[in-house]
Formats: structure tokens, sequence, C-alpha cells
């Protein structure tokens, strides 16, 4: 019988570490952070008061076995000067399925069996939920949107709604050999996961150790100036009394184009990897080389990550 591991995410991060594990035998479920509401997200939230579907659609893009076309087409975004400009197709497929199935998990089942999905798709909750986030100057902002456009640091994020955790996500991570924190925005995507009591109390229940996939760059806002050691830390302040055992950091480097291409447009810099700190924090370092260039876009070699996450699980290093 295939390892369970459990992810929780959201957005790119965990649609980029998926691609990489499905190719290994595992069993897999993937568990989605459902408060973005910016672009075609937010439009269909408000117009259908339904949670967020755009994490969902890269996710079940990235766990689809089938043909590239399909999963162009989900992905491909109405350009027109209607009301469906923006829109993306699996988003209004998305919430189609929510409608006629009743609720958006019933929806990512019936759309898995349809693409032949390598593993299961859960979002957090079933709730419209809020995210919000208390910056550093004290000014509570509304909305996941607003919070990555807010020119400030994030003190701390909490839902204005309390969310009903999905019970298939309580039973999965109960279940699970290994539970894992994705890279991605930190607050935004991998946080929203962890601010739930009844997510922290099950992993705090479960036999799995937690393992934690550091990004490659910081964030402007959630992550500046961040080390590695530094995202654990954070992570650990929102986890409960089961912290981090393992993390995956980079130590590959990065071009001196790359660096200033990023440093210019996004101001994000590459995460330090301070060794000696995380080694103070008695968490199992895994390191290597994961830069990988899509485009002109970085990203995690999905390939290396997933063979380490493999042999992890199979032989314990």
């Amino acid at each position: 019988m295939n390892k369970k591991v459990v992810i929780l995410g959201g957005g790119t991060g965990l649609s980029t570490l998926l691609r990489g594990l499905k190719q290994f035998p595992i069993d897999i479920t993937a568990i989605v952070a459902v408060s973005d509401d910016g672009r075609s997200t937010g439009k269909l939230r408000k117009e259908f008061n339904v949670p967020a579907v755009g994490d969902i659609r890269q996710v079940i893009v990235a766990l689809s076995e089938t043909e590239p076309l399909v999963q162009d087409l989900l992905n491909y975004r109405f350009e027109t000067k209607s009301d469906l400009n923006g829109h993306a197709l699996g988003n209004l497929l998305l919430t189609a399925l929510i409608n006629v199935a009743g609720n958006m998990s019933t929806g990512i089942e019936s759309l898995g069996k349809i693409l032949n999905l390598k593993g299961k798709v859960l979002p957090l909750t079933e709730d419209n939920v809020t995210l919000m986030a208390k910056m550093e100057d004290n000014n509570v902002i509304e909305g996941e949107h607003n919070i990555t456009e807010y020119e400030g640091k994030i003190k701390e994020i909490f839902y204005k709604e309390k969310p009903e955790i999905n019970d298939d996500v309580i039973k999965e991570i109960k279940q699970a050999d290994l539970i894992i924190l994705s890279m991605g925005s930190l607050y935004t995507s991998l946080l929203p996961n962890l601010i739930c009591d009844k997510i922290k109390s099950t992993i705090d229940e479960s036999n799995a150790e937690v393992m934690y996939i550091c990004n490659i760059m910081t964030q402007p806002g959630e992550t500046d100036k961040f080390t590695a050691s530094d995202h654990v830390r954070t992570v650990n302040n929102y986890l409960g009394q089961k912290k981090i055992g393992v993390v995956l950091a980079n130590t590959g480097s990065i071009t001196k184009e790359m660096k200033e291409k990023y440093a210019c447009l996004e101001q994000k810099d590459p995460v330090v990897f301070d060794k000696k700190n995380l080694k103070n924090m008695n968490v199992k370092i895994i390191s290597d080389d994961f830069v990988a260039t899509t485009g002109n876009r970085l990203r995690h070699d999905t390939i290396k990550l997933g063979l380490h996450i493999y042999s992890y699980l199979v032989l314990g290093r």
C-alpha cells in the first residue's frame, strides 16, 4: 500500500509541488485554502456566493492525467469586452458544478473523475470565507486581494468568519503518513489553512510528521528579508503543539540576471539558507539545488522535490 501524504497550501506553490509528486507511487490528498478573492475568482464569489475556485482549478489541473489540451482549456481566460472578460474557463466550470452538485467537494469529485486525477483535492471549507490581516501599522485589511496590494508588512492573519472545516479534511489528516506544508505565499496561501483551531488540533493528534517546503524567493509585504529559519519560525507560530519536523530548503544559486529581474520588477530576493539557525531549531534538513527556470520565471524543480519527499517517506532520509 502506498504511503499517504496530505499537503496543505494553495495557488501556484501547491500546484507546482503536485506536478512532480504525482510522478511517484504516493497516495496524495491536497487541501486547498479557499480565501482568494481576486480577478475571476473574486467576481464569481460575489455573484454566486461560492468559495474561491481559482486555486482549486490550478490544483486540479496539476493532478490531472488528461491531455495537455484539456489542461490548457481549463486555464484558458476569455479576452472580451463582455462580462466574461478575465474569467478562466475552469473557474466557470467549477462554479457550475458547485451549483449542480450542491457543494464544492462533490463538484470537485465529479470533475476529478472526468480528468482522471492522481489524488484527491479537498477545499478547506465549504464556506465563503474572508481573509483578514492586521498590519504592522495596526491597520486591519479585509480580503486577500487587498492584503496583497497593501503597502505594508503583515503582522497576523485571521478569518472574518469562523469557517466550518470540511469533515473529509479532518479524516485525511488523521490518516496521513506525512503532512506537507507547501511552498507558496506564506500568509495568503499556506497559513490560511493553519489559522483554524480544528486543523491545528488534528495535526497535533495525528501520527504524521510535519514537513515544510521553504520558498526560494521572498515576497514583499509577507516575507521581506526572511531567511529559511524565519519561514520555519513563522509557520511554527501558527501550528499547535506539533511543530515542523523536517524542512526542504534550496541551496542552488540564482543567476545575477534573474536576481536583478525579481528585485526590480517584483521586489523579491532569494531566501537565504541559514543552516546553522535551522539546526538550532532541531529540524531535519533536506537541502538541494531546487532552482528551475520556466520561461522567465523561477520555480522549484518539481521532480527533485518529489524524489526527496518519496525517499524520505520510504527510507526516512
